[in-house]
């Protein structure tokens, strides 16, 4: 499949194949949704999108390396060599010791001419989760999320291509990447704070009486509370209003990558309906989608894309081919 995949995209240099390689098997072994949803995209656009996963996740692990021998120093310092090679590769030539994330991540931004300031606001916002634990608001947590979510639907926009101006798009694209990490945060609220860390905001717990040391308590007493229940139920609420801003960008989308993107849009919302039927539970285990409900939403992503398909090779999109702004991606390298 790797293979299939690299031939398709273009991709004939032996030690960029191997990079693309790893950036999958990154994407395979930790974004078990993004992953499916991925899978339903052409073949030539996927190695682009396990590129841009393996580099969040690469910084990802960097802030949450939580090893006796890291420190927040060294955090901090090996965030700074990340942005240092990320550089490097992105003004190229892509040194030859370039870490291979670094290298494919490089050979996809040219490729699709993914603006280098997402890449800046992502690191930005990396760096934060290094000092800060906490967000008094909900604005406080969107800046923060421009940079850990926004900028990672505004990556994937040219490599999905658009049947409207990309302008257009942008801001749907943005709304369902924050989308997104709502879900994981709601998910992931007791997982993180045992980081240290609360993303929901202050504001939004503090209206239900809730407090850390509340979460502390329920999460190690493994006791529910109900106005822990009523904060966690107002975050889904507020998360499935990001999902309604997102919804319109779908149609948006060249019709071979609607699939993916749909599949992953009904998958995260399930996460959501998850969370809920669980009772809100999430301080003491983690909402998990059934294997039987992800094969569904599957199938439905299979039977779009097959639909897709038929429909763009009997008639092109106004905005031309489905490769992003009407150019191929070896065109827009």
């Amino acid at each position: 499949m790797t293979r299939r995949e690299l031939d398709a995209a273009g991709i004939t240099d032996p030690a960029l194949r191997t990079a693309y390689a790893r950036c999958r098997l990154l994407n395979a072994r930790h974004g078990r949704t993004y992953f499916l949803a991925t899978r339903l995209l052409p073949a030539d656009r996927r190695p682009a999108v396990h590129a841009l996963y393996g580099f969040a996740r690469w910084a990802d692990d960097i802030v949450d390396d939580t090893g006796a021998e890291a420190t927040t120093a060294e955090r901090a310092a090996a965030l700074d060599r990340l942005e240092e090679e990320l550089r490097r590769a992105l003004t190229g030539p892509v040194p030859s010791t370039a870490h291979p994330v670094a290298a494919a991540l490089a050979d996809t931004a040219a490729r699709y001419a993914i603006d280098p300031a997402h890449f800046t606001d992502f690191m930005a916002s990396m760096r934060s989760d290094l000092t800060v634990t906490d967000y008094a608001t909900y604005a406080d947590l969107r800046a923060y999320m421009h940079g850990s979510a926004a900028v990672i639907g505004l990556q994937m926009l040219p490599v999905l291509g658009t049947v409207t101006a990309r302008a257009l798009a942008a801001p749907h694209a943005a709304a369902l990447g924050v989308a997104f990490q709502l879900t994981n945060f709601l998910r992931d609220v007791g997982e993180d704070l045992d980081r240290g860390r609360i993303y929901l905001p202050a504001d939004l717990l503090a209206a239900h009486g809730v407090h850390r040391d509340l979460l502390l308590w329920s999460r190690r007493t493994g006791r529910p509370d109900a106005r822990i229940t009523a904060a966690l139920r107002a975050a889904e609420d507020l998360t499935r209003g990001v999902y309604r801003e997102a919804a319109p960008g779908l149609e948006m989308l060249d019709p071979v990558a609607r699939p993916c993107i749909r599949t992953a849009y009904v998958l995260y919302r399930n996460i959501l309906d998850a969370i809920a039927r669980s009772g809100y539970t999430v301080l003491h285990r983690r909402a998990v989608v059934s294997r039987r409900r992800r094969a569904a939403v599957a199938a439905d992503g299979l039977a779009r894309v097959a639909a897709a398909r038929l429909g763009t090779a009997a008639h092109r999109t106004s905005w031309g081919p489905s490769r992003p702004d009407a150019r191929s991606a070896k065109e827009a390298g």
